[in-house]
């Protein structure tokens, strides 16, 4: 007869979990043991901190100075002496310079020192919109006045034409501008030159005021200034 056990009483049956259960305790607890943080006690340093001693700190106290108050202003005499001025003052008369209307203007101003000539304003009509334009010496008769003008400005201009020494042996070329005015009486004033060399414009300004007296121009029946306006050319051949 064989002998049979008792499966209770198996001591290894439950060993797997008990030793799940151990591990998981042993864990729990080395878990605990990395995470347990030790604190210093802040008491002690709050009980130093009261008992320090607060400090005192001596403020120093100003000094107010008083200054004496100011003496009283002296007292107003009760009786006031009035001084009479013995010395007598001469008065200044002063004579008013101003002109009223009673004055009379003759009492004022001598008339020999009234200038009543007017001056004549120079009336000044550009050559190429004047009514009779300036008459050249030669073209009283001429059709056209104008044209007879410029044809003697030009043969005036070659007959009195010099070249400069000094322009001609430096071998100076160019054209000058001359520009006049032929006056309300005929007389030629106010030239003006514009040039390459100062020996040209010379040159010019001779051969111009050279020119002979003319016959004004007349605009509205009455003289005036005409402006007239030629180039003159230098060139050596």
């Amino acid at each position: 007869m064989k002998v049979k056990k008792n499966p209770k009483a198996d001591l290894n049956r439950d060993s797997g979990l008990y030793f799940v259960i151990g591990l998981t305790i042993v864990l729990f607890l080395t878990w605990r043991a990395m995470e347990y943080k030790t604190y210093d006690s802040v008491q002690d340093e709050i009980v130093q901190l009261v008992g320090v001693e607060t400090l005192d700190e001596d403020v120093p106290q100003t000094e107010i100075l008083r200054t004496a108050p100011p003496p009283p202003p002296p007292a107003a005499p009760e009786i006031i002496e009035v001084i009479e001025d013995t010395e007598e003052v001469e008065e200044t008369v002063i004579e008013s310079t101003e002109i009223s209307q009673e004055t009379v203007v003759a009492d004022v101003l001598d008339a020999s020192d009234i200038n009543l000539e007017e001056e004549e304003e120079e009336i000044v009509v550009p050559f190429a919109v004047i009514e009779q334009a300036p008459i050249f010496p030669g073209c009283e008769n001429a059709a056209d006045k104008k044209t007879c003008f410029n044809e003697m400005m030009q043969k005036h201009v070659q007959q009195k034409f010099m070249y400069p020494k000094t322009a001609e042996e430096l071998g100076i070329e160019g054209r000058v501008f001359v520009q006049f005015v032929i006056g309300s009486d005929g007389k030629i004033t106010k030239i003006r030159t514009r040039g390459p060399d100062p020996s040209l414009e010379k040159e010019a300004a001779r051969i111009i005021a050279s020119l002979p007296d003319m016959k004004p121009g007349r605009q509205r029946n009455r003289n005036v200034s005409v402006p007239y306006s030629i180039p003159i050319n230098f060139k050596l051949m």
